[in-house]
C-alpha cells in the first residue's frame, strides 16, 4: 500500500439509479461521466492531476491537492446545474439524471489492487450517502444538490470567493455508522430528513462557532411569544334604569295630571320609565 497521500475528494452520485431497466443505466452512466468531465475541464484540472473510480451508479475522483478546490467549486455549483439542465430538458422521464455531489479533502492511500483507503474518503463517502443530502435533492426543483466537508468549508467555502456565495452553505450534522458527521450543505436543509441542522441536531464535540442557523422548509423563521396585551373587549351597552317600564301604542293615556296623546311623537309606541301614576282625565289636577 502506498503511503496517504493529501487529496481532494470528489464524489457525484445518480439519484433512483436502480430503479432503471439496463439501457436506461448505460445511458444515464455516459451522462454522467460526461458531467464529470466537463466540470473538471471548467474547473482547470487535467486528467494527469486525478484518478477516477468507477462504482457503477456513482463516480469517485482523487484530485491533485495542488489543483484549485475553489476552482473546483465554483464549476460544480455552476456548471453542473447548468449541463443537467440542458440534458434533461430533451430526455424523457425514464431519462432525467439527478445528482448528488460531495467534496472533500484528505489523506487517502492506494493498496496493492488499487483500491482506496482512508478514513476521510470513508466519510466522505458517508456524507454521499446520508439521507439529508438524499432528502435536499428529492426537495429541491433543480437537479444537484452539493455537500463539503468541514475542512472544505474551513478552508474555501467560508471565506467567500467569487463564485462560492458562503451564506447559501449551512452547516449540517448527518448521522452515519461511524457516528455524527459534520458538514455544510449548499441550499436549502430539507424538513422532512432523518439527518438534522446544527440548530437543534447532534453537536459535535470542538465545533466552531458563528455559523449561521440552517434555515428549513418545514420550520419558517417566527418571533418568540411574548406577554400578550390584554384582549379588547368591546364596550357593553349601559343597562337601563331601575323601575317600571311601560309601552304604549296609541290611547290617551296621562301621567301626573299631563295628558299625552293627539300628535305626540317620541312616546306612542317608545318607552316611559320612573315613576308613573295612571289615572284621573285630561281637565285634572294633580
Amino acid at each position: 500500500m502506498t503511503d496517504p497521500v493529501s487529496r481532494t475528494i470528489l464524489l457525484l452520485d445518480i439519484e433512483k439509479y436502480s430503479d432503471r431497466d439496463d439501457i436506461e443505466q448505460a445511458y444515464l452512466r455516459r451522462m454522467l461521466y460526461d458531467v464529470a468531465d466537463r466540470t473538471l475541464e471548467r474547473a482547470g484540472i487535467d486528467e494527469r492531476l486525478r484518478l477516477r473510480a468507477d462504482r457503477g451508479d456513482s463516480v469517485m475522483e482523487l484530485i491533485d491537492a495542488n489543483a484549485s478546490v475553489t476552482a473546483l467549486l465554483r464549476a460544480l455549483l455552476t456548471e453542473v446545474p447548468t449541463q443537467l439542465h440542458a440534458v434533461n430538458r430533451m430526455a424523457s422521464s425514464s431519462a432525467q439524471i439527478r445528482l448528488r455531489g460531495v467534496v472533500a479533502t484528505g489523506y487517502v492511500a492506494v493498496d496493492e489492487h488499487d483500491g482506496w483507503v482512508g478514513s476521510d474518503l470513508n466519510h466522505a463517502c458517508r456524507l454521499l450517502d446520508a439521507q439529508l443530502l438524499r432528502a435536499a435533492l428529492r426537495e429541491r426543483r433543480d437537479d444537484f444538490a452539493l455537500c463539503v466537508s468541514e475542512s472544505v468549508h474551513t478552508g474555501i467555502v467560508r471565506h467567500g470567493h467569487a463564485g462560492i456565495p458562503a451564506e447559501d452553505f449551512h452547516a449540517v450534522t448527518v448521522d452515519s455508522k461511524n457516528g455524527p458527521l459534520r458538514a455544510w450543505l449548499h441550499g436549502p436543509v430539507p424538513g422532512a430528513a432523518n439527518d438534522h441542522s446544527e440548530k437543534g441536531g447532534t453537536s459535535v464535540p470542538g465545533a466552531s462557532s458563528g455559523e449561521r442557523p440552517a434555515p428549513r422548509r418545514d420550520q419558517p423563521g417566527a418571533q418568540a411569544p411574548g406577554p400578550q396585551a390584554p384582549e379588547a373587549r368591546a364596550p357593553q351597552p349601559s343597562a337601563p334604569p331601575a323601575g317600571a317600564v311601560f309601552h304604549f301604542d296609541g290611547g290617551a293615556p296621562t301621567f301626573g295630571g299631563s295628558l299625552v296623546g293627539g300628535d305626540q311623537h317620541g312616546v306612542s309606541g317608545g318607552q316611559v320609565t320612573g315613576d308613573v301614576h295612571l289615572g284621573g282625565s285630561g281637565g285634572e289636577s294633580a
